[in-house]
């Protein structure tokens, strides 16, 4: 599970953002923070934390200001600027203290979502540890650029789509299209549809399980998990 801190000076925002947080599967918020000199209290005494989710704007000092005395004091918890600041110098100085994205405000559920399942695919590939070939040390760069939500050809609706995805996300292992459509209530055709299409935008992964008989059956895992 990848622990989060979440860091707004506004409470109500604060939770919204560790309710998105919560949505997404393996992850779980730690602790929220609404000043900078909580945000380090936090950092200092958490038992575990991964990312912080940092607020730029805060009412007695700088998100930035935070990330920088963080790592004077040796945290190297990873964060992901989360704020309304979209000044070119304020960008620009959270990648030279090492913040591994940012998310200008304000966004939907779906654009943090994007950002912290790229997060998880990073920590899977450094996991793996040993020396990397330039295509591998290539994949760790591109590993943050998360992919867009693909463009729903005609015919395909939006809510169908969630609902996949959904019982993809929540899925322990691969699952076959009438194991989707018993999760999600479509026919078997339709979550069949709805796969291919997550198959060919690159968010989901197949593979084959053979039988005893038959053609293999198509199984289906949510592209980050795969």
């Amino acid at each position: 599970m990848i622990e989060v801190l979440v860091v707004d000076d506004d409470t109500r925002v604060a939770r919204v953002n560790a309710a998105y947080v919560e949505k997404v599967p393996g992850f779980h918020v730690a602790g929220e923070a609404h000043n900078a000199a909580e945000a380090l209290r936090r950092v200092e005494t958490l038992p575990k934390l991964d990312l912080v989710l940092m607020d730029h704007y805060l009412p007695d000092d700088t998100g930035l200001a935070v990330v920088q005395e963080m790592r004077r004091r040796g945290h190297q918890t990873d964060v992901i600027m989360v704020t309304a600041a979209r000044d070119v110098s304020t960008v620009q100085a959270a990648m030279r203290q090492g913040a591994l994205q940012y998310l200008v405000k304000p966004f939907a559920f779906a654009g943090l979502r994007a950002k912290l399942e790229a997060y998880a695919e990073l920590r899977r590939t450094l996991d793996g540890g040993g020396e990397a070939e330039q295509a591998e040390v290539d994949r760790i760069f591109g590993a943050l650029s998360a992919p867009s939500e693909p463009r729903l050809p005609k015919g395909h609706s939006p809510t169908t789509a969630e609902l996949v995805r959904q019982a993809l996300l929540s899925a322990e292992g691969p699952l076959s299209a009438q194991e989707i459509a018993e999760r999600t209530g479509v026919s078997r055709q339709t979550a069949q549809r709805y796969l291919k299409l997550l198959e060919r935008t690159g968010r989901a992964r197949l593979s084959l399980k053979y039988g005893d008989a038959g053609r293999p059956e198509h199984r289906y895992v949510w592209a980050t998990r795969a």
